[in-house]
């Protein structure tokens, strides 16, 4: 491997982001990841051409799929020479899979690579029990007739129940948004605060979408345009009336106003070397810096959901670098109390001496430097493409800053888990 050299992120394209279980019904997480893929390809004017690699980001993936990235190639009009592989990082997938691009970049095993991130909540596999797989693969490798007859048997109605896979955390039993509702609790965040960000979060999309900011980022796919999600005409008396969705008590203050919804959609990124982008062409929009992963005690360390402060302090002091060099924040919405939590945690001068290590608070997030585009309350969040998404968006957003201006993107995943990065125009 060759010495570190500058990554940079240029094309970017997605489809709509819509909720799950809608119009993007019967379309499986192939067609959406295809269909991405292949708006980056003709736009790069990639077609027959051969990248580095494919990294794709894809969550709740099923046994299926086991070769979802290379079938994906495969299925646009890239070279048959393009490797690709598939990830999962929880929520950060898009982003790690743009990390590990830019790192083979970096290192000088290839000049080009692609990240993408898909979900969809509205093609997910029915599994069985373990007891009932094991039955039917007793049933199938009988030799006889009579063998298959007694192991059939052996069945009971119970058996038959299928199992959706669910975002709960294996060792609480607890969901991200019960979760979060322990963590606004512990920080004293209130219902109002949650709901002012995730208005702002509607705001921002509709003007974004308005000024044709996602004209050239946003692809249609069945039938739909843009994000399915924004309500620019909500007001802060409209989200007070949702009633709570996780604890459903006087004391819950989490809703489906103020919580990122259940999505499906697709996004790409292509990354490269200078010379290789501006010899085909291709916008130069952003530098890919530097990336960091923490893990967190989440009980000692104030909530599952908390580990991005982590990262991030340890991304921004590895670089030498303040909030204020930072131009333009993008900080995943999984909920509005979650960024609450987060944004508190970076004040708390206490919290990050004892748990992040830190001679002082790293301070306050200027509000108006954050989601300036809409965050994921309101673009929805697909789990394995939301990191994707944000490098695409701020590498345009970036685009239009002073060189050297600096992106910042922040993403809580399960598992008490942080991915963070720095963009640079």
């Amino acid at each position: 491997m060759k010495t570190s050299r500058p990554v940079y992120v240029s094309v970017s394209k997605r489809i709509p982001f819509v909720k799950s279980f809608g119009v993007y019904q019967g379309h499986p997480a192939s067609e959406l990841a295809t269909h991405a893929l292949s708006a980056l390809v003709e736009e790069a004017k990639l077609k027959g051409e051969t990248v580095g690699d494919v990294a794709t980001g894809f969550m709740m993936k099923s046994g299926i799929d086991w070769n979802f990235g290379r079938d994906l190639v495969q299925s646009t009009a890239l070279s048959r020479e393009t490797p690709a592989y598939d990830l999962a990082r929880a929520c950060g997938s898009g982003l790690e899979a743009s990390l590990q691009i830019a790192l083979k970049i970096s290192a000088g095993m290839m000049d080009s690579g692609i990240a993408v991130g898909v979900e969809t909540n509205s093609d997910l596999v029915a599994s069985f029990s373990r007891e009932m797989s094991q039955k039917l693969l007793e049933m199938n490798s009988a030799k006889t007739t009579g063998d298959k007859i007694k192991a059939a048997l052996r069945f009971s109605p119970g058996d038959f129940k299928p199992h959706f896979p669910g975002v709960v955390e294996k060792r609480t039993g607890l969901s991200m948004g019960e979760h979060c509702e322990k963590m606004v609790k512990e920080w004293q965040i209130d219902r109002k605060s949650q709901d002012e960000l995730s208005l702002a979060s509607h705001q921002s999309a509709a003007r974004a979408y308005e000024s044709g900011f996602y004209k050239d980022l946003v692809i249609p796919f069945a039938g739909q345009e843009r994000d399915s999600f924004i309500r620019a005409d909500t007001t802060l008396e409209k989200l007070a009336k949702l009633p709570p969705a996780f604890d459903k008590s006087a004391a819950g203050t989490l809703t489906a106003g103020n919580s990122s919804p259940l999505s499906d959609g697709a996004a790409t990124v292509l990354l490269g070397t200078k010379e290789y982008l501006e010899g085909k062409g291709l916008p130069v929009r952003a530098e890919f810096v530097d990336a960091e992963i923490s893990g967190l005690d989440y009980v000692a360390g104030g909530g599952l959901l908390m580990a991005p402060a982590k990262a991030v302090a340890k991304l921004l002091q590895r670089n030498n670098l303040s909030f204020a060099d930072i131009g333009l924040f993008e900080i995943h919405e999984a909920f509005a109390g979650q960024v609450l939590c987060t944004l508190k945690a970076w004040e708390s001068e206490k919290y990050c001496q004892e748990v992040l290590g830190l001679s002082k608070a790293l301070g306050s997030v200027p509000r108006e430097k954050m989601n300036q585009y809409g965050g994921s309350v309101a673009l929805g969040h697909p789990f394995g493409a939301t990191g994707a998404r944000i490098v695409g968006t701020l590498a345009k957003a970036l685009e239009g800053k002073p060189a050297g201006t600096y992106g910042l993107i922040s993403i809580c995943t399960a598992g008490g888990m942080g991915v963070a990065a720095l963009l640079r125009r």
